[in-house]
């Protein structure tokens, strides 16, 4: 029985990010949007609380989430970087999933309550000072909008990542929503369209978080990747010179599009141990994407007399 680890290593924490990328632009990007948000959110709040708009106070909720997930994922692009140990073999590497899911139940929680005032103005509508209200709402559109320029890119590629993003989308709409909201007030004096905004604002959040808390939840329970078909893998696998059967195959994500493999194969004959490891990593890398790949190789008679292995 042969045990052959086919990956190229795991990635060394000081040479990638919490997104699993070289280099350190992202959180230098995610400093920039961190500081415009801390800054806008007290004006937010202000503006708020001085026009009695709920909008305005819903959006600077949001805010004040995005500081917290910005801040969380900066905290996560530090830890990813430190070494790993004897314990934590892999590092840190998932403290980005651990974010991802922080973050997106926030949202969600953050979004029940926003939802819950609204319904509660709308049937009691209260006066709004539609003109701070307009004010406030088209900068915190502007530094929103730059702000989800600045973390758009990173956001393909790291779950946590995209929870601060989604967080600065959020507000970004809200910011759409509450221009709409004091323009039609100001125009029409109908009151319930601040906390009509709130809720169609919050309702596109709640969409985006659910699947984010989803996806984040699917990593921990080492779930395979969406984009990976495990019988697919098994039959590419099986497919290859000298291989008879393929059992206790896993394929998860460890972190930030990182893809492991492991599967014990049973090969014909000890010649054919090479090729059957060379063929699995590029086919794997190929076709799946999945670079560390850990193949446990047995001849046919420990197959036979160990029935068990092939549960």
């Amino acid at each position: 029985m042969a045990r052959t680890d086919t990956g190229h290593g795991h990635p060394h924490p000081d040479d990638v990010t919490c997104d699993g990328h070289h280099g350190h632009a992202p959180t230098a990007r995610l400093r920039v949007v961190l500081a415009l948000t801390a800054l806008f959110l007290v004006a937010e709040v202000v503006g708020g609380v001085l026009s009695n708009s709920l909008a305005l106070l819903a959006d600077a909720g949001h805010m004040l989430a995005d500081v917290a997930a910005l801040a969380l994922t900066l905290f996560c692009a530090w830890i990813a970087r430190q070494p790993a140990g004897a314990q934590r073999t892999f590092g840190y590497l998932r403290a980005e999933i651990l974010a991802a899911f922080i973050n997106g139940s926030v949202l969600l929680a953050i979004s029940a309550a926003i939802a819950w005032e609204a319904l509660q103005r709308l049937v009691r509508p209260e006066p709004v000072a539609t003109g701070p209200m307009l004010l406030v709402a088209a900068l915190g559109l502007g530094v929103n909008a730059v702000a989800a320029w600045l973390l758009h890119a990173d956001a393909a590629h790291s779950l946590n990542v995209r929870g601060a993003y989604l967080h600065v989308v959020g507000d970004l709409l809200g910011s759409v929503a509450t221009v709409a909201a004091a323009l039609v007030m100001r125009w029409t004096g109908w009151a319930a369209a601040d906390p009509v905004a709130s809720v169609l604002t919050t309702l596109l959040i709640v969409r985006a978080a659910w699947a984010l808390v989803r996806e984040s939840v699917d990593v921990l329970l080492e779930s395979a990747p969406k984009h990976v078909d495990p019988a697919a893998v098994r039959r590419r696998l099986e497919a290859l010179p000298g291989v008879l059967g393929i059992h206790d195959l896993h394929v998860w994500t460890v972190a930030g599009g990182m893809i492991s493999c492991t599967a014990h194969a049973v090969v014909t004959e000890a010649g054919h141990y090479a090729d059957v490891v060379r063929g699995a990593q590029e086919s794997l890398a190929r076709e799946f994407g999945i670079r560390h790949v850990t193949l446990q190789i047995e001849p046919p008679d420990l197959a036979v007399h160990a029935p068990a292995l092939h549960a």
